[in-house]
């Protein structure tokens, strides 16, 4: 397939960050008198951005909307000190994205994540790398599935939707890649689990990051 691009999700796809979120608000959750979640429980509670994580971590009745912004501000808070404390790349990312360089390919990132964040953690785990364009949720700018953010970075990098490969770990991911005319490939080492790839879209799923190096040849 001849691609000129690949667009990557961040979180659960090139950074295993689950942990750190969960414990930024678990923390939340236990100083405002609400049960904390277990570390998997997370991995569903991720990937639509920052106040749908929140709203999710509580419980059912205390999801007001006052509730909902004081505990987003104090996870804005604890995250930001502790956003670096276990995140990494998954196994096998630093050698992809080496391979996919080495092809010629340029290379983006879109997320969910607040900018601030994605830039943060984009330049202190992956700055190795010559990302062409890196785009978190920003005011203005619709959340994934919408399109809007992907076809930004098509724009950006003057080429048609469809030389896009896009590699992504959850529904969301395979919604917005097939929404904005991009080839949609599910990471099965992410947050989700094959079926729900598929079903939202995926035309193929990799289980190995270096399993790309298949959609290049």
């Amino acid at each position: 397939m001849d691609f000129e691009a690949i667009i990557f999700d961040l979180d659960g796809t090139l950074l295993d960050t689950l942990e750190d979120l969960a414990n930024s608000m678990n923390k939340v959750l236990t100083e405002m008198g609400f049960p904390p979640h277990p570390t998997e429980s997370y991995r569903y509670f991720i990937g639509e951005g920052t106040p749908t994580l929140v709203y999710r971590a509580l419980p059912e009745e205390a999801r007001t909307e006052d509730n909902v912004k004081k505990c987003l501000d104090r996870f804005l808070a604890a995250y930001s000190t502790n956003w670096n404390s276990k995140t990494r790349p998954y196994d096998g990312i630093p050698k992809m994205l080496d391979l996919v360089e080495s092809r010629g390919l340029r290379i983006a990132i879109l997320s969910n994540k607040a900018h601030t964040f994605t830039m943060r953690c984009v330049e202190y785990f992956l700055g190795k790398w010559n990302f062409a364009h890196v785009l978190g949720q920003r005011d203005g700018l619709p959340r994934k599935p919408s399109p809007a953010g992907a076809l930004e970075i098509s724009r950006s990098l003057s080429l048609h939707p469809s030389r896009f490969l896009y590699l992504g770990d959850s529904g969301i991911d395979m919604e917005t890649a097939t929404a904005a005319g991009m080839y949609p490939v599910g990471a099965l080492w992410g947050s989700r689990d094959s079926k729900e790839l598929l079903d939202s879209g995926a035309k193929a799923l990799i289980e190995h990051p270096l399993e790309i190096g298949s959609f290049l040849d």
